[in-house]
């Protein structure tokens, strides 16, 4: 029997909602709330409860009260992802940006020129052409000329050399996730409108429910009905508790609930889902500090002793470019975020726009997604994406 794919085309009377432009925050009429009760006002900082919210499909009822129960220590991911045909996934979702890379490089070695600085500066040229940004573009360049210069090369020798650096860049960080050492694992998910958010954390639960965990959903955009309604309707596929609230409501109060459901019902997993803002938007952003700050208040009150969340992803699409960065900048001061989802790398050429990202912010590529697919969405991995990147073939 077919194993069921949550992912998979609807029919016509079946289709999952698709993602509609988002209304910015605070504007239109999806903020105004409704008439027909108050809108729930989220916890202030110094306060110690949130407003009540009720569960859009709780998986059992959400005490009022702090339980007495340890939370079960969560289990560490696998060390390493599966490879087996990973890396012809990753290397088909990096075409475009391989092709640019391999044909360049080989245009530039094939008549056996000295590597001088006019031959650097086409390399530096190139790399920036694949969205690494000058800092990477440059290490990339000044190694080769250290390694080669005055000298001859083969294009093996340019593709090792721009491997190892690329490695050592992306190195930096640990690409593993940060599990809570007991009790739920809280995740918060930030990004610009149409990075593609709500697509990644569906496959976040997919992924973690495949694993056997349990997971519950915070439908944090409250500012756009139709988000609450997208993930709602991931949440009923993947057979996970969702806590929303109404529409135009503080997205602060349904982190707050989400996060108190985590605890209170032995939750393995706890996404909470924002609204798209521009970096630009600075009180939009500072919500965004407000919102963690108030996750990390709400699992100290019920378990003490707790911090949260123990992840905060933002999401980027690779087909951005160089405004990922201007992103990842933003993002990454307001919201303190530690790893980056990389949405859309299979429809960029674009694709070396990860490496400036670890580089300039420390922020290490935690998932990647490289297609519509379930099995397209995995953790990240260093020598993966760099084979891959620089493929000799």
């Amino acid at each position: 029997m077919a194993k069921w794919n949550p992912f998979r085309r609807n029919k016509p009377e079946d289709k999952a909602p698709q993602e509609s432009p988002a209304v910015e925050p605070g504007q239109g009429g999806e903020s105004d709330a409704s008439s027909e009760s108050t809108t729930p006002v989220a916890p202030s900082e110094s306060s110690t409860a949130p407003a009540q919210q009720t569960p859009a499909v709780p998986s059992e009822p959400v005490p009022t009260e702090p339980t007495s129960k340890a939370p079960t220590p969560e289990a560490p991911e696998p060390e390493k992802e599966q490879k087996t045909g990973f890396f012809s996934k990753f290397k088909t979702a990096l075409k475009k940006t391989v092709n640019v890379l391999n044909t360049d490089l080989r245009d530039i070695v094939k008549e056996g020129r000295l590597v001088d600085d006019a031959f650097l500066e086409e390399i530096f040229a190139l790399m920036i052409r694949t969205d690494m940004g000058v800092a990477s573009a440059s290490k990339i360049r000044d190694d080769i000329g250290k390694k080669f210069r005055a000298r001859k090369v083969e294009f093996s020798d340019l593709v090792g050399s721009a491997k190892e650096t690329v490695r050592e860049i992306m190195q930096q960080g640990s690409a593993d996730v940060n599990f809570a050492e007991s009790g739920p694992t809280i995740i918060m998910v930030v990004g610009v409108n149409g990075a593609g958010k709500t697509t990644s954390i569906a496959k976040l639960v997919y992924r973690y429910k495949e694993m056997g965990k349990s997971v519950v959903l915070g439908a944090g955009d409250t500012f756009r009905a139709a988000a609450v309604e997208q993930l709602t309707v991931w949440a009923n596929r993947l057979n996970a508790e969702i806590i929303t609230g109404k529409s135009g409501s503080d997205p602060a109060s349904v982190a707050w609930q989400a996060t108190e459901a985590a605890y209170n019902n032995d939750h393995d997993i706890c996404i909470i889902d924002t609204a798209g803002r521009l970096q630009t938007q600075s009180n939009l952003m500072d919500e965004l500090g407000r919102i963690n700050r108030l996750i990390n208040k709400a699992a100290n009150k019920v378990s003490e002793g707790s911090t949260a969340p123990h992840e905060v992803l933002l999401v980027l699409d690779a087909t951005a470019g160089q405004n990922a960065l201007s992103q990842a900048k933003g993002f990454s001061e307001a919201a303190n975020c530690t790893g980056i989802v990389l949405a859309k790398l299979d429809g960029t050429a674009k694709g070396g726009v990860a490496i400036p990202i670890c580089q300039e912010f420390g922020l290490p590529v935690k998932f990647i997604g490289l297609g519509e697919t379930p099995d397209a969405f995995a953790k990240f991995d260093v020598d993966t994406f760099v084979d891959a990147l620089f493929d000799e073939n």
